[in-house]
């Protein structure tokens, strides 16, 4: 998966894969894959004004997370 480097607080880069409805986001404690997210949340966060409070209200509790580093 492609990763762009991004500024949004603690988020250093994010990257999606439309086949797997997946979505990666390296953040200052690690990088995590997100389960199950739809191609319009994702165009929905890579675009936000505000990426951090996009992540932390609209996905880092409603997705299923792994940390894959």
């Amino acid at each position: 998966m492609e990763m762009k480097k991004v500024n949004g607080g603690s988020i250093r880069a994010i990257g999606y894969d439309d086949k797997r409805r997946a979505l990666a986001i390296e953040l200052s404690a690690g990088t995590f894959e997100y389960a199950n997210v739809s191609s319009e949340m994702w165009r929905r966060f890579s675009t936000s004004a505000s990426m951090q409070s996009f992540f932390r209200d609209q996905i880092d509790d409603a997705f299923n997370k792994r940390r894959i580093k």
